[in-house]
């Protein structure tokens, strides 16, 4: 095929959708441009785009929905910590126990999605790259592997890691994870594996954007895209294999998650879950969190952005928030919903959102653009949620499992800063709970390998051991 017979059967392509222009430096690229940009267009479902910019396909009322909505069922942590069973009649002492022996049974997984760029931290790498350890300078990705070896050391077990990146961060994710010899983890318990993308549309005309000449701009479509990629990668033929029945997911920017958590792990199982969700109570109506909400007996997030003010504010009469369940992106997933899912994976809806997206403008110049100029479309994986059969909700107070890097340091929260703040925090607690004393103003940072939680720190440290210095407590070179 020539070029001009080429360049013709890809505007025959692109015409029905007015998507013509992104034909219009194809006379100044070069062989190999041609063919990525062919291939690019190729993969476009321009039908589905078109009906997603014009709202023809089905889009949840998240209004009206939220109007019908109560609240989920939940193990609170006032229950926990009072050792009672709450709804689900089930005390913290049997749900670690049943937690326990799932873990030693090797039933366990851990999926980590590490598709984003570090580039509203100022980073040029991928985030899960980005050196958050405030005394070590650990990686994110660093820190949650120590997590899954300590899990492993634990209960005796190799507990597998399945980790989704995107095509923006999967060869440097692979490259470092090979110069830093994965951390220590086992070849075999590795599987890292690349998720799909989406283009963006002009927020005014609903046409494609140049990222460059011969290329989109693509972006990961999203955490709802895993299951499919899961199938594509072979991991969840993997877990069959391995005997694995439950994944403990979670998002590679919170260094605090309790990674294969047991307690959380017993109630999923108690309750014969095929879904439950860590959550932390929210402070205030407008948490930018996503709300756990049971509509028509199914379980739903709706995002913050959807839930109308007047949903948002309603209280209980203790004066307790109504919808007080936040997301954090932190789940366990049965592996016969996944596989299930699968059934499902194209009809997971698409969440729009306007975004800054830079690209190139007609004359074929960069544009970085000063306000939304773009919209994005991504699946999240949350809308797995109403599938699941018996999902519970699991309240885990906030200083103990999130503390997202998301922000630059000029925000509020959510940046550098704040996350050493709540590492700190979290490791001195555990500390001065095994009986230590830290002098004031001294900062330790605990690493996974040498203490992987509270229980952990009282089996290592003496009562009565003082700390006068900042330290990074980390396991010796022959431990």
């Amino acid at each position: 095929m020539t070029l001009t017979e080429q360049k013709q059967e890809l505007t025959a392509q692109l015409e029905p959708f007015g998507q013509q222009h992104l034909l219009d430096f194809w006379d100044e690229i070069s062989d190999s441009g041609r063919d990525r940009l062919a291939r690019q267009i190729a993969a476009i479902d321009f039908s589905r785009i078109d009906s997603l910019y014009r709202g023809n396909l089905d889009q949840p009322d998240w209004a009206e929905l939220s109007r019908r909505a109560t609240p989920p069922p939940a193990v609170r942590t006032a229950e926990r910590e009072q050792g009672t069973g709450g709804e689900l009649g089930v005390t913290p002492d049997e749900a670690r126990r049943r937690g326990v022996e799932s873990l030693r049974a090797g039933e366990v997984g851990v999926l980590l999605t590490a598709g984003g760029q570090g580039t509203r931290l100022g980073f040029d790498l991928p985030k899960s790259l980005y050196p958050i350890g405030p005394l070590s300078s650990a990686s994110l990705l660093q820190i949650h592997i120590e997590k899954v070896r300590a899990l492993g050391r634990r209960y005796g077990v190799a507990v597998p890691l399945y980790l989704m990146t995107s095509p923006a961060t999967h060869e440097q994710t692979v490259q470092f994870l090979e110069e830093n010899n994965r951390f220590g983890l086992d070849e075999s318990d590795l599987l890292v594996f690349c998720q799909g993308t989406m283009p963006a549309v002009d927020i005014e005309t609903g046409k494609l954007l140049l990222a460059e000449k011969d290329g989109l701009f693509l972006s990961p479509d999203g955490h709802g895209g895993t299951v499919a990629a899961l199938k594509a990668s072979g991991a969840i033929d993997r877990m069959k294999a391995r005997g694995i029945r439950q994944l403990f997911y979670f998002q590679v920017d919170n260094p605090i998650v309790p990674v294969g958590d047991a307690e959380l792990i017993g109630y999923h199982l108690a309750a014969k879950s095929e879904l439950t969700s860590l959550a932390v109570a929210k402070t205030e109506p407008k948490d930018k969190l996503g709300n756990f909400a049971m509509i028509d007996d199914r379980l739903h997030v709706i995002e913050y952005s959807d839930l109308p003010d007047d949903v948002a504010e309603l209280r209980n009469s203790d004066g307790s928030l109504k919808f007080w369940a936040g997301s954090i992106a932190v789940h366990i997933f049965d592996r016969d919903l996944l596989q299930r899912s699968l059934e499902l994976k194209s009809s997971l809806p698409f969440h729009i959102a306007q975004k800054k997206v830079p690209c190139l403008d007609a004359a074929g110049n960069q544009v970085v653009p000063e306000k939304p100029n773009a919209l994005k479309f991504e699946r999240f994986i949350f809308d797995l949620l109403p599938e699941a059969k018996r999902p519970i909700v699991v309240e885990y107070p906030e200083q103990d499992c999130f503390a997202p890097l998301k922000n630059a340091p000029d925000a509020e929260k959510d940046t550098e800063q704040y996350v050493h703040q709540m590492m700190f925090a979290q490791h001195r607690r555990w500390l001065e709970a095994a009986g230590a004393h830290l002098a004031e103003g001294t900062n330790i940072e605990i690493s996974p390998l040498f203490a992987l939680d509270a229980k952990e720190v009282a089996e290592k440290i003496e009562p009565g051991r003082k700390f006068s210095d900042s330290e990074y407590l980390s396991p010796s070179p022959t431990a």
